[in-house]
């Protein structure tokens, strides 16, 4: 493990590299204006280096704005971890790699994302403490953080909903992309709400069983963005709002879970010009690390519920802003993100400026 040379929009990018346990990727670390560096592993195939270097690097910046719009107290990095082309031990691999975020003291706290779970979280936490999503003890936050990530979407959806239709969802139609846990969580709790669902999800099997729990329809990913909803809940990977599907979609309101949703920021001026509000994702979703920070921090249940239950407020302010300044919502989100960023980094006199390269280290996995 050392550092490496990283581009300006970063404070450090740690290669990660064990030959022993198959552990190859990148931790980027994008902020820490606000207190250590927080978010999740992602753990899946990359083709190349760069890919995953890239996708660390983006994924960083993106939890550096979750995590100050949600008004926590920490900054924004990721790790990446390849998917090993030859077997390996699980256990072994995510040791290896607890053992790289304890070496960095600190700067860096850890957390279960797309591709990995509480028992990879374990093995993270038996070489590391600078991790969260642990199973839950003593009522305390913690476990699987599908369910506030899901909840803060939807307290958002039914804010955006009032703002563009002046209805409750119960009167209108959502199309749910992606039966993920936070998917499937979203659809149960949209299902309660009384909204109508249209559904779109790989696992046929998946698909099947939210169809009967939720009374939905099902589709298909291609289909989806040209079907009859009023919102459009995106909630696989990123990068689904491309040029074509904004030209194309028939949804009126965009507020779904999943990370960096604009292919490009483009997107969201031509969203804004057909007259679709797009809520922001990384506003939106914050509840799952809202619940690591509380978990991390010693903070109490009852404080995440509240502060989840506030992402409705926190959408507004972005939606008051880009109202007054006459901007796109996702411009909107990133400027007030930036400012605040920047604010606290010039803020920290006593502290080496941003996007320094920091010594190399010599660090064993």
């Amino acid at each position: 493990m050392h550092s490496v040379n990283h581009g300006p929009k970063l404070e450090r990018l740690v290669r990660l590299e064990d030959s022993k346990s198959g552990l190859s990727g990148y931790i980027a670390i994008h902020s820490t204006a606000y207190g250590p560096a927080a978010g999740g592993c992602r753990f899946k195939h990359y083709e190349t280096d760069a890919e995953a270097e890239a996708d660390a690097a983006r994924l960083a910046e993106g939890m550096s704005y979750k995590n100050v719009m949600a008004g926590l107290p920490l900054g924004g990095g990721k790790a990446v971890i390849r998917l090993p082309d030859r077997p390996f031990d699980r256990d072994q691999l995510f040791r290896a790699f607890g053992q790289a975020v304890e070496r960095l003291g600190g700067e860096y706290i850890t957390a279960e994302d797309f591709g990995t779970s509480m028992d990879d979280m374990a093995s993270v936490a038996k070489a590391t403490r600078h991790v969260a999503g642990l199973p839950v003890k003593d009522g305390k936050p913690g476990g699987d953080p599908s369910h506030w990530t899901a909840l803060g979407v939807k307290v958002a959806m039914e804010q955006a909903a009032q703002v563009r239709f002046g209805k409750p969802l119960s009167e209108l139609t959502v199309a749910v992309q992606g039966l993920g846990h936070v998917g499937f969580e979203l659809c149960r709790l949209l299902h309660q709400a009384g909204a109508k669902l249209i559904i779109a999800e790989p696992r046929a099997e998946l698909a099947a069983r939210a169809a009967v729990e939720f009374d939905a329809q099902v589709s298909n990913c291609r289909n989806l963005l040209t079907a009859k909803a009023d919102i459009f809940a995106p909630c696989a990977l990123g990068g689904v709002l491309t040029r074509d599907a904004a030209l194309h979609m028939r949804a009126k309101l965009v507020c779904g879970a999943a990370n960096n949703q604009l292919a490009s920021s483009e997107v969201g001026t031509l969203l804004a010009g057909r007259g679709i509000l797009y809520a922001p994702d990384y506003v939106v979703n914050a509840g799952g690390i809202i619940n690591v920070a509380a978990e991390y921090l010693g903070h109490s249940s009852a404080e995440v519920k509240h502060r989840v239950e506030a992402t409705g407020e926190r959408l507004m302010e972005v939606l008051n802003f880009a109202d007054r300044a006459s901007i796109p919502t996702n411009r909107a989100a990133d400027t007030l993100a930036r400012d605040a960023i920047t604010a606290a980094r010039l803020a920290q006199t006593d502290k080496a400026p941003a996007n320094t390269v920091q010594p190399a280290l010599a660090i064993p996995a």
